[in-house]
């Protein structure tokens, strides 16, 4: 109770911050080397203004003898320049963190032609706030929320963390909770959208249109920018960050995505920039090393950054 009204009080005061040491406790009983069966099911999420169901699919570890949960709950975003995909995207690796004994819930996110900017921001903090009303019912603790994000997936992310309680943000009500996040786990995230839209005007005509359709009004890509939020020296709260960066990535480039890891560092957070050699855009989605090396290093992170309620 004191740990959350801890973290109540300091999204109400939007202080630049991660949790001090003295409220970490000790990690939960997780093993990123378990291995799990699991169950995948879908459910409703919710309808969106035009009528649109969205989906949630879940990956349930199973209970064993070993460990009967409840299991660590982690939210996965799907990527898509935000104008495509859903909950299905991040599959290889929801399964993989899964079958750890970790509960995934991954959902469906409003497309940018659907609606701008902030929408599917305000669909994921709802997202979060659902997940903590619903994980007990899958035998998940949601004491200690995880985001996976991937692509602009991991901008929502990012976003979601370093601005909790954000008024903008938390338009779709929920009573009851809130969308304070423990950690953040990316690969390859749009953590600074303008650069982004820079180099899709050199490579990606495709994503020059998305970025337009997304950020309308166009001023929005500058207000819905993790990268400027950390130079505009906003008042934010900064979780554990992994960021996990392909090194031949022409869509985000690396060095784009080192200035925004630098940055976060020097704003006082905890982040761990990882390059994946030979690695495109969006290596996560084929079989192979990287691939298995990725799931390991996002389940090595998870059992890191858990922490007792």
């Amino acid at each position: 109770m004191r740990r959350r009204t801890f973290l109540q009080q300091l999204s109400a005061l939007g202080a630049t911050a991660t949790l001090p040491m003295n409220l970490r406790a000790a990690p939960r009983s997780y093993d990123p080397k378990a291995k799990h069966e699991i169950k995948v099911f879908e459910v409703p999420f919710r309808k969106t203004e035009k009528g649109r169901q969205l989906m949630a699919r879940i990956y349930q570890p199973v209970a064993d003898g070993k460990n009967a949960g409840p299991f660590p709950a982690v939210l996965d975003l799907h990527g898509g320049g935000w104008v495509r995909k859903d909950r299905t995207a991040n599959e290889p690796m929801d399964r993989a963190v899964a079958a750890s004994g970790v509960l995934v819930l991954a959902t469906d996110l409003r497309l940018a032609g659907e609606a701008p900017y902030p929408a599917s921001v305000q669909d994921a903090s709802y997202a979060v706030r659902w997940l903590k009303s619903k994980a007990a019912e899958w035998n998940g603790d949601a004491s200690a929320v995880g985001l996976i994000g991937s692509s602009s997936g991991g901008h929502i992310a990012e976003l979601i963390a370093m601005r909790p309680g954000y008024p903008l943000y938390n338009a779709i009500p929920l009573a009851g909770y809130d969308d304070t996040v423990a950690y953040v786990a990316t690969r390859s995230p749009v953590s600074d959208p303008y650069a982004r839209w820079q180099q899709a005007e050199k490579k990606h005509p495709n994503l020059v249109v998305a970025s337009k359709t997304y950020f309308s009004p166009w001023d929005d890509i500058h207000q819905g920018s993790p990268m400027e939020i950390l130079q505009r020296k906003e008042k934010v709260v900064l979780r554990p960050l992994l960021i996990m960066q392909g090194e031949l990535d022409d869509n985000i480039l690396p060095e784009v995505q080192k200035k925004f890891a630098e940055a976060y560092r020097a704003a006082g957070g905890e982040v761990q920039f990882e390059i994946f050699k030979g690695a495109v855009h969006e290596w996560t989605a084929k079989p192979g090393p990287n691939s298995d090396r990725a799931a390991d290093m996002v389940k090595a992170f998870i059992a890191r950054n858990i922490r007792m309620a």
